[in-house]
């Protein structure tokens, strides 16, 4: 091409019309839905617990008798509890527990004292039971070398036992169906009085269970370790005491090692130490007593029946 006359052909600017079409949205474009707002359903409120039937009178589990332990409820809205005058202690939903001696009398008045002031009464028939005598052919001073020694050691060692059943402990152990800690041949048994070498002694506070030294033992229930003796005891030789709440021990004695310590919390099954011939004792065995408050029970009336 030639160029004109007038000089080099003018440079055109070309509107990019189509690409810009492309790009701008047309005004009659019909105008998007706005987003429906989200809404979620309604959560519906949890039912209110189902209200807890009011209790006019006692429940309680368990015999009544000589060595036993009785766990109950009181009546709605008991304020306080007494046995023989006696206050006993309650948890936040009514629950006790209360127990009776291997000598105890014939009946015992259980009282709660309601927040309306009256008061709901239970008269508990105690029923008897049956001990037999043993003969034991080791020294009624135990460990210790002489009468004398024993006189002079024995009241240090009562002292450190009455100080660790005083000491207040938290456990719902009570609450639980005990088990035996150990499993073999009875060899004592709970109540029956005892004569060392011809000299006639209290009864026997526990039950005796025969075992090779070094087996171990476990808890029977959930407790507080309050006792872990540093050294033999004359009578019951490595001496283990654990609370299970509401005054109920367990006393473990002759035990060979101990493998927990004071203020331990053990829970039901937990080795606890091995079976020893320390202290007073004609054989390897495990005695295992029961206490609550000053009363001592019959450890086979919580723990029932042992099964291998």
């Amino acid at each position: 091409m030639r160029p004109s006359r007038f000089g080099p052909w003018p440079m055109v600017a070309v509107p990019l019309l189509v690409i810009a079409a492309g790009c701008v949205p047309s005004s009659e474009a019909p105008a998007r839905p706005a987003p429906s707002p989200v809404t979620s359903a309604p959560v519906a409120a949890a039912p209110p617990p189902p209200a807890e039937p009011v209790r006019a009178d006692f429940t309680l589990r368990g015999v009544p008798e000589q060595g036993a332990v009785i766990v109950g409820r009181a009546p709605s809205a008991t304020q306080a509890l007494t046995l023989d005058g006696a206050p006993v202690p309650l948890a936040p939903d009514g629950g006790f527990l209360i127990a009776f001696d291997r000598d105890a009398g014939p009946s015992a008045r259980l009282v709660a004292r309601l927040a309306s002031g009256s008061t709901v009464e239970r008269t508990l028939g105690i029923a008897p039971g049956s001990w037999r005598i043993e003969t034991i052919n080791a020294p009624y001073r135990g460990s210790a070398s002489s009468d004398a020694e024993f006189e002079r050691r024995r009241p240090a060692e009562l002292a450190q036992i009455a100080a660790a059943r005083a000491t207040p402990v938290s456990s719902d152990g009570w609450r639980q169906a005990f088990r035996w800690p150990v499993t073999g041949r009875m060899s004592g048994f709970f109540g029956s009085q005892r004569v060392y070498q011809g000299k006639p002694g209290a009864y026997h506070s526990g039950t005796d269970v025969a075992v090779p030294a070094g087996t171990p033992f476990v808890a029977p229930a959930d407790g507080v370790v309050t006792l872990a003796a540093s050294s033999p005891f004359t009578l019951e030789g490595n001496l283990l005491i654990v609370d299970h709440g509401m005054g109920l021990s367990s006393a473990f004695l002759h035990c060979q090692r101990l493998d927990v310590k004071v203020g331990d919390h053990v829970v039901q099954g937990q080795q606890l130490g091995t079976v020893g011939q320390t202290g007073r004792a004609t054989g390897p065995h495990m005695h295992w007593g029961l206490k609550w408050r000053d009363a001592r029970l019959d450890p086979g009336k919580l723990a029932g029946p042992m099964r291998p």
